[in-house]
């Protein structure tokens, strides 16, 4: 009986930890932030990008910021019409040329756009 409850307690400890840690650990979130964006269209200008890669950050919605959102289906729009998917599996480019040229002006346009909140941010 005395070995029962041993087991009994140390089962109760345990499944009360494991509910403790469970219910004070938060949810995990992943925050796309500028630099992942700018990072990502770096590897897709340099053709070091896969697909899947591209869709997973590109087809996440980014809510905590309307901006990047906006950045975020604007380069899911580019892929849509200047993508280019038979290609990248046989060695490819990931877009034609045109999407090329199009989401280096949006690497661009958000490099600077980041940077001015920086500025401002910091002064």
């Amino acid at each position: 009986m005395a070995l029962f409850l041993l087991v009994f307690a140390v089962c109760i400890v345990v499944f009360g930890g494991v509910l403790a840690i469970l219910l004070y650990s938060g949810t995990p979130r992943y925050r796309t932030e500028p630099r992942h964006l700018i990072e990502l269209f770096d590897k897709a200008l340099n053709d070091q990008l896969d697909e899947t890669e591209w869709i997973t950050v590109i087809g996440y919605p980014i809510r905590h910021d309307d901006y990047l959102d906006g950045i975020r289906r604007r380069a899911h729009r580019l892929m849509d019409e200047h993508g280019r998917h038979w290609r990248l599996k046989q060695g490819g480019t990931l877009l034609d040329e045109t999407g090329h040229e199009e989401l280096s002006a949006l690497r661009a346009h958000l490099a600077a756009h980041t940077s001015l909140a920086e500025r401002k941010q910091n002064e």
